[in-house]
């Protein structure tokens, strides 16, 4: 299901990119340079497509198993579990969260939490600028945010150990705390100094 999603999301950004613009670095509205869509972006949106298919194709067709994981081609024994079961790659950070809880119910709300809050994000955006060319403070918060990211997707594949555990606790609240308040402070903390 994820790869449809992954398509239908796409389609929504073509359709919102090409109705309302992109952005530029400095966040004002440039009219004046715009250039008609067909055939321009139209032709290179359809190169980069068939780009894109063609190498699926290619993938899916000549070597279905490259990126598979080798737990697939180890025989059934129903008499031993695997000693690490973990999600796929892009569902570790939230399988991190997910295990950081020692509470069932706690983490599942956790879980919950850590895509839904996602959503509410654009809510969240309290600067007047669009742009993060000119907040050197949200700058720094972001790539804090791309660090601790990678740090509970590397935490969501390890084994529940310590010191694993500690860092996943940790890692969590901070996506959090990051996510609800130090974001949007220092949106507004900007905004002040414009």
């Amino acid at each position: 299901i994820l790869p449809f999603l992954i398509i239908g999301m796409s389609i929504l950004h073509l359709i919102f990119l090409h109705e309302t613009g992109s952005n530029n670095p400095t966040g004002l509205n440039s009219n004046i340079d715009k250039i008609p869509f067909h055939p321009y972006f139209s032709y290179k949106d359809l190169l980069g497509f068939m780009i894109m298919l063609s190498l699926l194709s290619t993938m899916a067709l000549f070597s279905p198993n490259l990126l598979g994981d080798p737990e697939n081609f180890t025989p059934a024994n129903p008499l031993m579990t695997p000693p690490h079961i973990k999600p796929e790659w892009y569902f570790l950070f939230a399988y991190a969260i997910l295990r950081s809880i020692p509470n069932k119910l706690g983490g599942v709300l956790a879980l919950l939490f850590s895509i839904l809050i996602l959503f509410t994000f654009p809510m969240l955006h309290t600067s007047k600028q669009r742009t993060m060319t000119f907040r050197p403070i949200t700058q720094t918060l972001f790539w804090l945010m791309t660090a601790n990211l990678i740090i509970l997707t590397w935490i969501g594949g390890q084994p529940v150990e310590e010191p694993f555990i500690m860092i996943g606790q940790i890692s969590s609240v901070i996506y959090f705390m990051l996510l609800t308040t130090l974001i949007p402070l220092a949106g507004m903390a900007e905004n002040k100094s414009l």
